[in-house]
């Protein structure tokens, strides 16, 4: 009999609509592979849930708090339900911008300069242009980017935290590169086609133009897959990961590379990147997802 794999989507985070649209691609790609499917919209009630319905497996295609940040994969480690993606503590670590740069930073990644700082102390903690961010949040969730002129630091509705981290502004290009097991699969250049690739621009069609393979020199493109595997493998990830860059090529040759992020759940939309680049290699969704079932463990 086929396994059954309940998949996880929704949730309560900022990012709940772009996970259920990403379960939904996942969870039809699967059954399409032959997987006996169930999907999850989940709730505080999620243990419950999964105590009467035992699935083998989940597909974790929860974005953003509790279900990035390792609060899921514990709970699943303690029920012993294999899942997809990173473990418990890597997915905490990758969650948290801080620890990421602290960790990668400590083995040579390229990391932009920044500081934490309270929120209303964002605006002239650093010359301009800079970048305020949220500590814990994904897909550009609260991203501001400040720049000659503006006053204010963010706004009273920000609901991400009274800590931000601020980094300096990197001008250039979007990189990102998505990781499978211990293969990066290819660079992608993102080229929004407003100012910034935000969370709008993220997961709306016709809103950024993504090539594959970038057209980078040969070395800065090895360099950036290079770059996301040791970030992928220094956090302890698994399955699969997308790590973000700015690629700064306005002054002298070679330029200047520059890790911003990764991605431990990383979107499986259908305009999402590392479906895209898997298929640059000829590995169909269907394969892909496919794959991460089959990679699907806890933590020891």
């Amino acid at each position: 009999m086929s396994k059954h794999v309940a998949v996880l989507m929704g949730g309560w985070s900022s990012e709940r609509e772009v996970s259920l649209v990403s379960g939904r691609e996942c969870a039809k790609a699967l059954r399409q592979g032959g997987f006996q499917v169930s999907e999850i919209d989940v709730g505080r009630d999620i243990a419950l849930v999964l105590d009467r319905m035992r699935p083998e497996i989940c597909f974790n295609a929860l974005h953003g708090r509790f279900g990035e940040d390792g609060r899921i994969q514990g709970l699943l480690d303690i029920m012993g339900i294999p899942y997809t993606h990173s473990g418990a503590l890597a997915s905490a670590i990758a969650m948290d911008k801080v620890q990421t740069k602290h960790l990668c930073g400590s083995v040579g990644v390229p990391m932009a300069e920044g500081k934490v700082v309270r929120r209303r102390e964002a605006f002239g903690a650093m010359p301009a242009p800079f970048v305020v961010k949220p500590i814990s949040e994904g897909s550009s969730v609260g991203v501001r980017i400040v720049r000659n002129g503006d006053n204010r630091a963010p706004d009273e509705d920000w609901r991400y935290g009274d800590d931000v981290l601020v980094e300096e502004f990197i001008p250039g290009r979007e990189l990102t590169v998505g990781v499978m097991g211990d293969r990066p699969l290819a660079v992608t250049e993102i080229k929004p086609k407003e100012a910034f690739f935000d969370y709008t621009a993220k997961y709306t069609e016709g809103r950024a133009v993504h090539l594959v393979p970038a057209p980078l020199p040969s070395a800065v493109y090895e360099e950036t897959l290079r770059v996301a595997l040791l970030a992928h493998q220094t956090i302890g990830c698994r399955g699969v990961t997308r790590s973000d860059f700015r690629y700064d090529d306005t002054t002298k040759s070679p330029g200047r590379l520059v890790f911003l992020e990764i991605n431990t759940q990383p979107g499986m939309t259908p305009l999402s990147l590392v479906p895209e680049q898997a298929a640059y290699h000829g590995i169909s969704f269907t394969q892909l997802v496919t794959w991460m079932v089959e990679e699907a463990r806890c933590d020891s």
